[in-house]
């Protein structure tokens, strides 16, 4: 079994020095030798949405990198949908915005994928479903990582835990395609303007663009993704199409990607704070479904979010919210408001030896 260290929000004490405190007792000063870059992997949050973790903790972990010798940053991929943090510019905006600035977290922001998503690492790993994960480069090829997760739900994967923090939030633009989609592209004709862009970056060579019309050999094509980030008229729409537990399954491939060239050189925090039902990806976010429950750390991604999810559904739910009709059941809350088994993302990530859903729950005081 995995040792997961937690805090309740219980006494007179700041939650603040509590994190600081995991930080310590999950020994995370171990995976950082001096002068190492340490990526902190954070979500800088949708404009509009309030629910994402809040940057006085993420400076906590920041200085306790800084004591320990590493030289941190603050680090995301830009996003697949077009919005406010599909590019650098726009996603450094929004992060200064909703409060990560360098007087208040004390690192710079790196966007891990650069400027529009075409900065990545193409990692071998010969998984179940994707043979080559696109890493964000800035992640890549930093020495180590701590993953930074508000823990919350989510309607796709059910929950969003560490395992999505780190593996949908660091794969590049065309990964991020790649794990939502199980859907060959298709180009609108009505729509497309024939510049040809999209040509330069296909590494099969499939799209043919002429003056009058463009066309995608489907014989050729492997659903990279690449057309579609590439394309700003929206003329190649992304595919939302695909099954649930397919793409939890990518998405630990992903975190794999980005996990196994840093053996003893990862830890893991997730904030089980404002478990808001939905992504933080969203423009907004609804009454959270449980109280504050606590804080985690681990070096083991999988037994983390399995405490997590253990915890949120041995708390009392706060009726009333998306959780209105919710009778207890098997007590599966994140089941019960998304619809979605999240067991396969757990199961597949402890098969491919990312972890352990076994773990000791140790707790701090």
């Amino acid at each position: 079994m995995s040792k997961v260290f937690f805090s309740d929000l219980h006494g007179k004490k700041s939650w603040l020095d509590k994190t600081g405190k995991l930080f310590d007792r999950a020994n995370l000063k171990s995976i950082i030798e001096p002068g190492d870059i340490v990526a902190i992997k954070v979500h800088f949050g949708e404009p509009g949405n309030t629910a994402f973790l809040s940057p006085l903790f993420v400076r906590r972990v920041v200085d306790k990198v800084k004591a320990a010798g590493g030289k941190p940053f603050l680090t995301d991929a830009n996003t697949l949908y077009v919005g406010a943090r599909s590019n650098a510019v726009d996603h450094l905006v929004a992060a200064i915005e909703n409060g990560f600035s360098y007087a208040t977290v004390g690192a710079p922001l790196v966007i891990a994928d650069g400027v529009n998503g075409k900065d990545y690492v193409a990692v071998n790993i010969e998984g179940k479903h994707v043979k080559e994960a696109k890493i964000g480069s800035a992640v890549y090829h930093a020495d180590a990582m701590i993953a930074l997760t508000h823990f919350k739900g989510h309607e796709l994967t059910s929950f969003g835990g560490a395992l999505k923090n780190v593996g949908m939030g660091l794969g590049c633009r065309s990964a991020k395609q790649v794990m939502h989609s199980d859907v060959l592209p298709q180009i609108d004709q009505g729509i497309c303007t024939n510049c040809a862009k999209c040509v330069k970056w296909c590494p099969e060579g499939a799209i043919t663009v002429t003056k009058t019309s463009s066309t995608i050999d489907h014989s050729k094509c492997i659903g990279c993704g690449e057309c579609t980030v590439t394309c700003t008229f929206q003329a190649i729409a992304v595919n939302w199409k695909t099954e649930p537990g397919v793409t939890q399954e990518k998405i630990v491939e992903h975190a794999w990607a980005v996990i196994k060239d840093k053996p003893g050189k990862v830890g893991f925090f997730n904030f089980v704070l404002n478990v808001s039902p939905d992504c933080d990806c969203w423009g907004w976010n609804e009454a959270p479904i449980v109280p504050d429950v606590g804080i985690l750390a681990s070096t083991d991604p999988i037994a983390i979010d399995q405490a997590s999810v253990d915890l949120v559904n041995k708390t009392q739910g706060l009726l009333g919210g998306r959780l209105v009709n919710f009778d207890g059941g098997d007590g599966d809350k994140f089941k019960a408001i998304s619809g979605v088994d999240w067991r396969p993302q757990l199961a597949y990530g402890e098969e491919i030896g990312l972890g352990t859903r076994g773990y000791e729950l140790v707790e701090v005081k």
